[in-house]
């Protein structure tokens, strides 16, 4: 099983509809990968490591796929689409990382 994280990063001037990324993006995604998506988790940063700092991150999403292939075989005939709604719901682009768990 691998993870593929998609983060947006923090900074000013960020702009985010959660509404639409929750409700539409991630609707689109689902719909698009199918069932080789086995299961996601988006999380809402909230800080920093210093308190009171503005988190690094400003979303981070984890898809959960089981294999590198598998995530390509789903995404790749989908990414121009996938990524063609980002300008819809955030002005910040996304950094994407392919990870290997190794502690779950």
């Amino acid at each position: 099983m691998i993870t593929v994280s998609v983060l947006y990063p923090n900074s000013d001037g960020l702009k985010f509809d959660m509404d639409y990324y929750l409700n539409k993006h991630m609707t689109l995604l689902s719909q698009r990968v199918g069932s080789a998506l086995k299961s996601y988790v988006v999380d809402k940063g909230i800080s920093g490591g210093a308190p009171g700092s503005k988190p690094t991150y400003y979303v981070m999403l984890h898809l959960k796929f089981e294999s590198v292939d598998a995530f390509s075989k789903a995404f790749g005939p989908h990414a121009s689409e996938i990524m063609a709604d980002i300008p819809k719901y955030t002005n910040v682009q996304p950094v994407i990382q392919i990870n290997d768990p190794v502690v779950a």
